[in-house]
């Protein structure tokens, strides 16, 4: 049975220890390194490779869809497999698009973990199976890859689909456990990017571009 060598990506120490067990406890899954952030994840690719990159999506500095495609550039035969908290399906399709190979989340059965990675590292694809519906049926994973909307952060488009959905900053800054200010910065951040001047704008293009909560 072939070992699959694997790097964790996650900042918190804890998740990476609580991985580390669970998928070295499988018997064919070896952790040949771990990284807290997208540079240190691309410094141990420059001293080594692996099988398949585990990757947290929301790490400070570089990560999410940024990194991705770094990766897909520096290492395009290198599987990624996307462990993350978010479940919406938009941000699913666009780290999809970005080149990752698969996506579970951080609530999913730890067999269906084991089992992503051993697919992905053979050069498969895997998609949590809770997320199949809106991914697929919400037509997110064929959506316009050059959208204004790929400009956001995964948090700024949480951010833009709650507030497309009627909910008050307050509202988003209790369900995302964020402060209002965090949320407001949030917000001011996605109009930037998307060039909008009023809310009146944003909800327009919220409801143009089909942008909902799910």
């Amino acid at each position: 049975m072939k070992t699959i060598d694997v790097i964790l990506t996650d900042d918190h120490s804890i998740v990476r220890s609580g991985l580390r067990q669970l998928l070295t406890g499988a018997g064919d899954i070896r952790i040949v390194g771990e990284a807290a952030d997208g540079h240190g994840l691309l410094e141990l690719l420059r001293k080594g490779t692996a099988d398949i990159v585990l990757l947290d999506l929301s790490m400070p500095g570089l990560s999410g869809v940024d990194l991705i495609k770094r990766l897909r550039l520096s290492h395009p035969e290198l599987p990624v497999l996307v462990l993350s908290m978010h479940v919406e399906g938009q941000i699913v399709g666009r780290v999809l698009r970005a080149g990752a190979s698969g996506y579970v989340t951080k609530d999913c059965d730890p067999a269906a973990l084991i089992a992503a990675v051993r697919k992905v590292a053979a050069k498969g694809r895997y998609i949590d199976p809770a997320l199949v519906d809106s991914v697929v049926f919400n037509g997110t994973l064929n959506s316009d890859p050059e959208s204004p909307a790929e400009q956001l952060s995964p948090r700024e488009l949480q951010v833009l689909e709650r507030i497309a959905a009627g909910q008050s900053l307050g509202q988003i800054a209790d369900e995302l456990h964020l402060s209002p200010k965090t949320v407001s910065t949030h917000k001011m951040r996605l109009m930037q990017k998307l060039e909008l001047q009023t809310n009146v704008d944003l909800l327009k293009y919220a409801v143009r571009h089909g942008i909902t909560s799910s």
